[in-house]
């Protein structure tokens, strides 16, 4: 088992699956969202439209398609509202669901995009922590889970040095 912080596309990552951070009704608007849909081909938005809806913090799978990932567990992130509308328990349980998804479908590899920070305005650092701390937590010595958070090259390297130089657990 290892978790890792990486500066990677998550349409390029090799793993069983890759999460997409959409919204309730699989839209496509956000930018991971989009990405994902443009690159898994025209079966990923057909597929989805079975799953509608998709609460927030639940996570449901399709096949990744076009995409080198057998999986994608999509999973709607909140929308920031200042931190009192559960918003910080929403966003745990997008990580904890789509973990135990993709135990549930036999992953041994899990790429994770930093959910709701951009499109749902969540701080970027926040959002950054509870990923991080949650992934943590979920994990055990045990696990045989690769998992992978990635970093969107829109972030500063700058802001992000000081989790990129400390953060790699084994």
């Amino acid at each position: 088992m290892s978790f890792s912080l990486i500066q990677e596309d998550i349409t390029n990552m090799n793993t069983d699956c890759i999460v997409n951070a959409t919204d309730t009704y699989f839209s496509g608007q956000g930018q991971v969202d989009y990405s994902i849909n443009s690159q898994a081909g025209a079966k990923l938005k057909k597929a989805c439209k079975a799953l509608v809806p998709l609460d927030v913090g639940e996570a449901k799978s399709t096949k990744g398609y076009e995409l080198p990932a057998k999986y994608i567990i999509h999973t709607s992130g909140p929308h920031w509202s200042g931190g009192t509308n559960e918003e910080l328990t929403q966003l745990k349980n997008c990580y904890i669901n789509s973990i135990k998804l993709a135990r549930k479908i036999k992953c041994k590899s899990i790429a994770f995009p930093i959910i709701s920070s951009h499109d749902k305005g969540f701080p970027k650092e926040l959002a950054l922590i509870i990923a991080i701390n949650t992934i943590s937590e979920i994990l055990s010595v045990k696990d045989d889970i690769d998992v992978y958070l990635l970093i969107f090259k829109s972030y500063e390297k700058i802001y992000l040095l000081p989790y990129l130089l400390i953060f790699k657990k084994q």
